[in-house]
């Protein structure tokens, strides 16, 4: 596994606007934690622009999910 890749500015202003998103969409769930958890498996990677997007993807994907 690559190690962890620094965030830039933008990445993390883009992961934010995930996180809220996603905290609009599911109340009440551990948002934070999941979409760091997502973020984990795509970290390392050398092109970082779609990373924000496969991390709401798959944290949508687990907290639909979770919900059930």
């Amino acid at each position: 596994m690559a190690a962890p890749s620094p965030i830039s500015p933008e990445e993390q202003r883009a992961l934010d606007e995930v996180r809220d998103r996603l905290a609009a969409m599911f109340p009440g769930s551990d948002v934070a934690a999941i979409v760091a958890e997502s973020h984990r498996r795509f970290d390392g990677g050398k092109i970082r622009d779609f990373v924000p997007l496969f991390v709401e993807r798959d944290a949508r994907t687990r907290l639909a999910g979770a919900q059930g």
